[in-house]
């Protein structure tokens, strides 16, 4: 691990005289705080991509903590250590278009007209086999593509040329190819790009190369002080992935916001509340894989346990500066799907701040991190943030690293949520669900 620098070790002074709250930053060191971030966001781990050696690299050293901690691992599964008994290990399919194509009337269709999202290695329709549906000038694209993928199945889309400019973003999209956790559902949406009136005849080919790739989460897990409410957990959650580097390898996406301040929050959360020793219900750590191509990390995870049993999700993502209203304070997505905020508030009220309602609602925030995989099955899963990301300038860019931070406001919501959680933890109140019915479905296809 590189040493700190003078500068971040000049806030640990700043962060000890402004910590709101004194008890709780006696356990939660800003030492710790800063070597856990200093590591997770150094050029070392090179952006931390999903299936590069270097996230490896970050997995240990999260097991390594936990381990350290005094954590116990989420399955008794046979490992080299203890610390690598914390890797829960998987795999994903990725799926790579090779050949596709396609003739309408008998005409052959241009390859730059045209787009497959596929979870087949083959497909063949002449005259059958598929759904056919025309998007025409002054239809909406977008849900139509979202409906059909949720639907599942295989569908021919001819698209009105009225739509070019978001034919080929999707295009670009499904030419990278596509990653899924399971092949279980065999479906295709091929789009075509054209103002064909009528169609009487229409034959499409296509092939892909399917290969499995391996992702790890780590999952840790702090049980309860007495069995009345073991089985019942409360899941800090992070993801530690984040983009890797440029594509000509010059430049680095640290991902030091985006989201090793998270990763570091649940790292010394379960540090807090293993030395407090008394915890009433389970806490389980995760920190999930993948979150930046797909939720994959999640997604497994929550097969891997009762969704029953777990009480909130605290999902952190993106605390390394300021919010909108102030250092030091969070916000949270989907506040109005389930009572949890309003639980968290009572606890911070005593310390006159509060976490807040997601200021950015039209960014759709509460479907773009892991909580989302949980809330559709009930768990009252929310996100909590501090990002200004109107405005946030370093957002999926190389410039979001360590230097761009404010560790003071992120030390502050650390507290924050250790405060706020305590109700939780200590098994005094119950959040109520999360209604499935309202939480938007996952894709079948992509």
């Amino acid at each position: 691990m590189k040493n700190i620098s003078f500068k971040l070790k000049s806030l640990l002074t700043a962060i000890a005289m402004t910590s709101a709250f004194p008890n709780v930053a006696e356990i939660i060191p800003a030492e710790q705080v800063i070597k856990d971030i200093t590591y997770l966001a150094a050029d070392d781990l090179e952006g931390r991509a999903s299936f590069s050696p270097e996230i490896d690299r970050a997995a240990n050293y999260i097991a390594k903590r936990f381990t350290d901690i005094g954590l116990q691992p989420l399955s008794s599964a046979k490992a080299d250590n203890q610390s690598s008994s914390f890797l829960q290990k998987f795999t994903v399919s990725q799926i790579q278009p090779q050949v596709l194509s396609v003739t309408i009337n008998n005409a052959n269709i241009s390859q730059g007209n045209l787009a497959i999202a596929s979870t087949m290695e083959s497909v063949n329709w002449q005259q059958a086999g598929a759904e056919v549906h025309v998007i025409n000038k002054n239809d909406d694209m977008r849900d139509t593509l979202s409906a059909l993928n949720q639907k599942g199945g295989q569908h021919l889309v001819i698209i009105n040329n009225a739509h070019a400019k978001s034919f080929h973003a999707y295009q670009n999209y499904f030419n990278r190819g596509i990653t899924k956790l399971s092949l279980e559902h065999r479906g295709a949406i091929v789009m075509v790009l054209s103002d064909v009136g009528e169609i009487n005849t229409y034959n499409v080919k296509a092939s892909a190369t399917i290969t499995e790739q391996a992702l790890t989460n780590v999952v840790g897990i702090l049980p309860a002080a007495n069995t009345e409410h073991g089985k019942e957990i409360i899941l800090y959650s992070a993801h530690y992935d984040h983009l890797g580097v440029t594509e000509d390898g010059k430049q680095i996406y640290n991902g030091a916001d985006d989201d090793a301040s998270g990763t570091t929050a649940i790292i010394n959360l379960a540090q807090y509340y293993a030395k407090q020793g008394n915890n009433k219900r389970s806490l389980m750590f995760s920190a999930f894989t993948a979150e930046e191509i797909g939720g994959f990390g999640s997604k497994y995870f929550s097969q891997q346990l009762n969704p029953d049993n777990v009480v909130a999700m605290i999902n952190i993502e993106m605390i390394g500066k300021p919010s909108k209203f102030g250092a030091g304070t969070v916000w949270m997505t989907g506040m109005e799907r389930s009572n949890l905020g309003a639980l968290l508030n009572e606890k911070l009220s005593a310390q006159n701040t509060e976490i807040y309602q997601d200021p950015y609602p039209e960014q759709g925030l509460f479907y773009r991190s892991d909580n989302a995989t949980l809330a559709r099955l009930g768990v009252p899963a929310h996100s909590f943030s501090s990002t200004q990301l109107d405005k946030d300038q370093h957002y999926h860019q190389t410039s979001d690293d360590i230097n761009s931070l404010d560790l003071s406001s992120m030390h502050k919501v650390i507290e924050s949520l250790a405060v706020a959680t305590q109700s939780l933890v200590d098994s005094t109140v119950t959040p109520t669900r999360i209604d499935k019915a309202k939480v938007r479905a996952q894709g079948k296809i992509y």
